[in-house]
């Protein structure tokens, strides 16, 4: 997988170095001698994953990651420190910044690389949404802003450890800021992911009589599980079953003796990447939402009607199936908004709505199909059954009285409906619903508050 790398370095022979062994593996290099120069890079958008060097002069390198990591514009952007710094305590300091590793130089080509294509082809899973999101700015609650705050902290963590001294200190120390549960057993591991809202798994490279990097690959092919953050459990020596396990899938690693601070910080790291991409997902599934649902009454709109009542019916012609429409109108809804209000009105209509969707099936199709007009496809319904639909509906709207506020009281509403079915020779949903606007109608003509089913 190719990607567009930012080396951030003050020294000249570093970055050509680094910049040798990208472009030999087929990634676009893109370079800065300083932390303002690499902020205005990444906003700009130019790259997809930054290498920094901490020391250099002005704004060093926790600088900049601290910035583009509390920026929504580049949060999303990866960022790994590539240091001669060598220290824990330098680590630590790294990781709370809000790196996702912290790499000492001089640096191995297989963990650089690895660890650079690992967290691109992680990045790639957020870029989509974070396009999507991106158009829904300014409406409501800023996505990306609210994505960015999170803090990483509270979060469901699972660990996978045979070893009950070693499982036991990781629990103590992440429970300070997490709910934590110890599992030794990976088959029951697996369960309660796919059972369970868990956030993180820390899974032990070293479990008795069980591969951990066949766990991590189970995680990720589990549609409930994908998106769960695996960071690994590893011994010095376990070096490339870690590459190994980055390539599967995993999201990071531990090397035994455990570091107390850095397994806080980097579970940290992780659950709020994994929160980031729930808080961009669940936004492009409310605009999706929105975009199909009629904001008055919950229903879903014409534009939602068109494409899907297509599929319904292209369905039933191709069983050879029956279908039905019916077309709801409320009698004289102009006269309540006259004398009412549009407000009062509006609350009818929002009752007219809840009372039709608690009378269809959870298969049926109900839209707001303009003004006081509600269209409910109802698949694998004959005729003289919708009609019986049509009945339940009219019978409800009109001896129900609605109470739109307490000042009014019961205010008496009825409907009239036009039902239809698919006629052999139909070839699209439009003749269906021409033929139940004609039904309602002659519903209109004969005195309202009544159904009328179209002819054969």
């Amino acid at each position: 997988m190719s990607a567009r790398v930012l080396i951030v370095d003050d020294v000249l022979t570093n970055v050509k170095l680094l910049e040798t062994k990208l472009s030999a593996e087929y990634f676009e290099v893109v370079t800065a001698s300083n932390g303002a120069d690499a902020i205005a890079i990444c906003e700009k958008g130019l790259c997809d994953i930054v290498l920094s060097d901490v020391m250099m002069p002005g704004m060093d390198g926790f600088e900049v990651c601290r910035r583009l990591k509390s920026s929504p514009t580049t949060a999303h952007l990866p960022v790994v420190m590539v240091t001669a710094l060598d220290q824990p305590a330098d680590r630590l300091r790294g990781l709370d910044a809000g790196a996702d590793d912290f790499l000492t130089k001089p640096v191995d080509d297989t963990a650089l690389l690895a660890r650079v294509r690992s967290l691109v082809r992680l990045k790639s899973v957020t870029d989509e949404l974070r396009a999507r999101v991106v158009g829904s700015r300014g409406l409501g609650e800023d996505p990306l802003l609210a994505a960015t705050a999170e803090t990483g902290q509270n979060g469901r963590i699972l660990i996978v450890d045979d070893r009950p001294h070693s499982a036991e200190r990781m629990r103590a120390a992440l429970s300070v800021y997490h709910f934590v549960d110890v599992e030794p057993d990976p088959h029951a591991a697996l369960m309660r992911c796919a059972e369970g809202e868990i956030d993180a798994v820390l899974v032990s490279l070293g479990l008795r009589d069980f591969d951990g990097l066949r766990l991590c690959g189970q995680f990720r092919s589990l549609d409930r599980t994908r998106d769960v953050a695996v960071l690994l459990l590893a011994e010095v020596e376990d070096r490339a079953r870690v590459l190994r396990g980055l390539d599967i899938g995993a999201n990071d690693f531990l090397l035994r003796p455990v570091d107390r601070n850095e397994m806080v910080a980097r579970v940290k790291t992780q659950i709020r990447r994994k929160r980031f991409t729930e808080r961009l997902r669940d936004s492009v599934q409310t605009s999706l939402e929105l975009a199909v649902t009629d904001g008055l009454t919950g229903l879903h709109n014409r534009r939602y009607l068109d494409v899907h009542f297509d599929a319904l019916f292209n369905d039933a012609t191709r069983r050879n199936a029956s279908i039905a429409v019916l077309l709801v109108d409320i009698d004289r809804f102009k006269a309540v908004n006259d004398s009412f209000g549009h407000d009062v009105g509006d609350a009818v209509l929002r009752e007219f709505a809840k009372r039709i969707g608690t009378l269809t099936r959870g298969v049926d199709l109900v839209a707001r199909y303009g003004g006081e007009e509600i269209v409910v496809v109802v698949p694998d319904t004959s005729l003289s059954e919708a009609r019986a639909v049509a009945e339940r509906i009219r019978e409800r709207i009109g001896t129900l009285p609605f109470t739109p506020n307490e000042r009014l009281g019961g205010l008496r509403v009825t409907v009239s409906i036009g039902v239809a079915a698919r006629e052999p020779d139909d070839t699209a949903p439009s003749e269906m619903l021409k033929r139940a606007d004609v039904a309602l109608y002659s519903a209109k003509n004969a005195g309202r508050n009544r159904v009328v089913a179209a002819a054969a």
